[in-house]
């Protein structure tokens, strides 16, 4: 059974940084594309960032682009996400999810998280003062 283990969320204020990290066990890690969503009350299910199999292609949500950077240790089976001159706007649930690699590109992958078939837990950022 995939599993993913998510840490690295918590109370940050406007301007400073978080990494996350999902940590994953149970299928072959370095065989799926993986991506950090997110979702807040009142607002819609967006793709955050998400990379593919091979390392070779990255996506990042035009309101995170610049600020979020996005990478994985496949010896490790763990994505991260350095999120950097977080605002208020950020504040949300994160979640990693794995695909297996297929046709689509990475950015209709990311732009259709439907696709996604294993989730985390998810971990609670809030940027506020």
């Amino acid at each position: 059974q995939l599993q993913f283990v998510e840490s690295g969320g918590g109370l940050v204020q406007p301007g400073g940084s978080l990494r996350l990290s999902c940590a994953a066990s149970g299928f072959n890690f370095d065989l799926y594309s993986i991506g950090w969503f997110r979702q807040a009350p009142g607002k819609e299910h967006e793709g955050v960032s998400c990379i593919s199999s091979n390392e070779g292609s990255t996506y990042y949500s035009d309101s995170v682009k610049g600020r979020f950077t996005i990478s994985r240790d496949n010896a490790k089976n763990t994505v991260y996400l350095q999120m950097n001159s977080l605002k208020p706007d950020d504040t949300a649930v994160y979640y990693c999810a794995a695909e297996p690699a297929g046709i689509s590109t990475l950015q209709a992958l990311c732009t259709h998280s439907w696709i996604f078939s294993s989730w985390g837990q998810g971990t609670q950022i809030t940027v506020s003062s």
